[in-house]
């Protein structure tokens, strides 16, 4: 059918409805038109609120709503004075690693990396604490109506931060753990490219009001699938209604325009060679198994011996012939599950294959489990037993394997900001060995120490950072031809306050008599290498990109990305290492205000850099 001309002017409402929809999706709504249809209509309180640093008064309604979100909003809006410090000395291969793992808050984290990787990232995986009642600890700014019963029974801290687990007996426990979700989607939606994807775990205690607020932030046309995720094949003591097998992964879409097909898609030498036993899937895992076992009507030709690893016999019906059996046991396609008094065999069944030799990603997925993943972690850190592992959580690896290969390519971004023991660091390990590509990860872990066992580790970040570093060394070892190129380092940064004295922010509260008696805006102990790393998350640089320093005349120099940025943070600078400096045209070019002895000094500088350097844009802390 031809579509009809529009013959009127654009509808310029509408116009700017979709603008606003683009930057903010929570902020978008439905009403009734004259002819009693439904159409885009903008919520401006949603709006007024998402412009305000203020909690701005008034109803929450005709939304998904909850005690806390206005404030859940101005939380993820709201500026930090904070900084990343870098920590070489718990790094791996400080120097040419482009992976970072950051220790602190996630919220401050994605605050600091919000203009560092404005729409950069391409993958975004989390596994979220779950609401269980007693599980997740955070620090969010949640001042509420009984403020001063809180400070009485010291749920907060003097700058308002919340200090304890959620339990089920609070009476905002599902609104508590909305806000902290909340903010965070927010601040995240930000940083993902236009064809990025993000995946988030969660069990049936949050998943309604999960997908509610991810409808908000990313737009209920971004909804990519909600997936059933099959985490275990046994269990079930002390249940007294039915045994808890799954968990879901949200996926969303930052633009669904833009992300495209998603399939496994093999490589194409491999394409057009499927068969019944199908390697290149079977080792991603994407197949499932079904019982052999027949449940149907009596059939003597069905019933047939078949014999265990252990050496034993089980006759049984079968849902197959003798003969078809065999032909599955030669192909590879037959298991032995472990049941609790003997072994019984299941065959494999690959996910449906379409003419290009891809495989469609189910919804249904039965890749790895959790007792897979601990098995992964206990051979990791040569452990023995289940209960002495250090984290009792970990997701596996070949299931994130999935998301990472098919929709993460070359030099893209993968970013977990839940990171736990760094499953999805280890992950991009795998496929990068596998492929040959090279991917980055961003992994951002608070530094609790909830779940630690045992007296190696004393908190979750010293668990994910061995994990990494030995994972690392065990895919390096695995893979010879390949390892000069893997990269299996990562940058380590820890959130800290800011770098400056107060007296920065607030000078005209100061006496000239006080400020001649501060010898300087930075604090006492920081370090070149972090005031560098500060001006990277002012002028939104990466924080993975090479670095060099160098000594001329006795002033050490820093050089970043290979003259994005330049910087020296000594005293007193003489003017030909400016000048040298200047030669060099830096994009940027940083000095600490003390390093120069007078006004006279600095206007010098400006004047150097206008002559030698005229697009370097100067800049002084």
């Amino acid at each position: 059918m031809l579509e009809k001309m529009r013959m009127e002017s654009l509808d310029m409402t509408t116009q700017n409805i979709e603008k606003i929809g683009a930057l903010f999706p929570n902020c978008i709504t439905e009403t009734i038109d004259e002819n009693g249809k439904p159409k885009k209509a903008i919520n401006f309180e949603i709006l007024k609120q998402m412009l305000s640093g203020d909690v701005i008064e008034g109803s929450e309604a005709y939304e998904f709503t909850w005690v806390g979100k206005k404030a859940a909003i101005v939380e993820a809006n709201k500026p930090i004075r904070k900084t990343l410090r870098p920590c070489k000395e718990e790094s791996v291969n400080w120097d040419t690693t482009e992976n970072l793992y950051i220790e602190g808050d996630n919220l401050e984290v994605l605050k600091l990396l919000q203009e560092s990787y404005l729409g950069a990232v391409k993958l975004i995986y989390i596994d979220p604490p779950y609401n269980t009642g007693s599980d997740f600890v955070y620090a969010d700014d949640f001042r509420m109506d009984n403020k001063d019963y809180a400070e009485e029974i010291g749920q907060f801290n003097d700058e308002g931060e919340r200090l304890f687990a959620n339990t089920d007996s609070n009476g905002r426990f599902h609104s508590d753990w909305c806000s902290m979700i909340y903010s965070r989607l927010l601040v995240a939606h930000t940083m993902l490219r236009d064809d990025g994807v993000m995946f988030i775990s969660i069990d049936d205690n949050e998943v309604e009001n999960l997908i509610k607020i991810a409808d908000e932030v990313f737009g209920r046309r971004n909804r990519l699938a909600v997936l059933v995720w099959k985490k275990k094949y046994t269990g079930g003591k002390g249940t007294s209604t039915f045994v808890d097998y799954h968990e879901y992964i949200l996926a969303y879409a930052k633009e669904i325009n833009s992300v495209g097909e998603i399939a496994m898609a093999r490589p194409d030498e491999e394409k057009g060679k499927f068969t019944q036993k199908d390697e290149y899937f079977e080792e991603r895992g994407m197949y499932y198994t079904r019982p052999l076992k027949s449940n149907l009507d009596p059939r003597p030709t069905l019933v047939y011996p078949i014999e265990l690893p252990d050496g034993g016999t089980v006759t049984t019906q079968w849902i197959c012939a003798k003969d078809t059996y065999e032909e599955l046991l030669r192909d590879g396609r037959i298991e032995f599950k472990s049941s609790q008094s003997s072994k019984y065999p299941v065959y494999k069944k690959f996910y449906e294959k379409d003419g290009g030799g891809n495989v469609k990603i189910p919804s249904f997925l039965e890749i790895s489990n959790n007792n897979e993943a601990k098995e992964e972690l206990k051979s990791l850190f040569d452990i023995v037993q289940t209960r002495d592992l250090p984290f009792q959580t970990p997701k596996p690896t070949k299931l994130l394997e999935v998301f990472v290969e098919n929709l993460s390519g070359e030099n893209d971004i993968v970013m977990d900001f839940f990171s736990g023991s760094a499953s999805t660091a280890h992950a991009v390990f795998n496929v990068n060995a596998r492929d040959g590509k090279q991917r980055k990860f961003i992994m951002v872990q608070l530094n609790e120490n909830k779940e630690i066992r045992g007296n190696e580790f004393n908190s979750i970040c010293e668990i994910g950072k061995e994990r990494i570093r030995r994972a690392g060394m065990k895919i390096k070892a695995e893979n010879p031809l390949i390892s000069t190129v893997l990269d299996i380092g990562f940058r380590v940064l820890k959130v800290d306050d800011t770098n400056m004295n107060d007296v920065y922010y607030s000078a005209g509260e100061y006496s000239q008599d006080l400020l001649s008696m501060l010898e300087s805006n930075v604090k006492a102990d920081r370090t070149d290498l972090d005031l560098l790393f500060g001006c990277l998350l002012e002028w939104g640089l990466p924080l993975s990109l090479p670095y060099t320093s160098e000594t001329i005349e006795g002033c050490t120099v820093h050089t970043y990305n290979d003259g994005d940025l330049i910087a020296c943070f000594d005293e007193n600078i003489p003017d030909s290492v400016i000048k040298t400096i200047a030669k060099r045209r830096p994009l940027r070019a940083v000095f600490r205000d003390s390093s120069f002895a007078d006004s006279p000094s600095k206007i010098n500088v400006g004047e150097v850099f206008k002559l030698l350097a005229p697009e370097t844009r100067v800049k002084v802390i």
